[in-house]
């Protein structure tokens, strides 16, 4: 039953964050389809996401790992809630670093290289 209640609220704690973050926004689609481009962009040095992506890699370790921080057992709602509240930084990293990434990739299609603007 523990393992339940954890997975309902990072689920609850993660559609609040998206509801949110999708507002006016790129739709969540195109979000999720930027992140291999943003990876790609980041490993190859052209785009400057590596310490949000480790970060945010980092949560999503803690997130899936069965070691907690509060563990859930002896805590019971204070051990949902450190789940919850990484699921929903995670949840508005990634919605705000894809939109930073959108933003990056559109200004870069704009730029030819070796020309400059006069």
């Amino acid at each position: 039953m523990g393992k339940t209640l954890h997975r309902r609220a990072a689920f609850i704690a993660l559609a609040r964050a998206l509801a949110v973050g999708v507002r006016g926004g790129p739709g969540l689609g195109v979000r999720l389809a930027a992140l291999p481009r943003m990876i790609l962009a980041t490993a190859r040095g052209r785009y400057d996401g590596g310490l949000r992506l480790a970060l945010m890699t980092a949560a999503t370790a803690y997130i899936i790992s069965p070691v907690d921080l509060l563990p859930e057992v002896p805590l019971a709602l204070l051990g949902l809630a450190d789940d919850a509240v990484m699921v929903t930084w995670l949840a508005g990293s990634v919605l705000a670093e894809t939109e930073r990434f959108l933003e990056w990739e559109a200004s870069q299609a704009s730029v030819v290289p070796g020309e400059m603007a006069g």
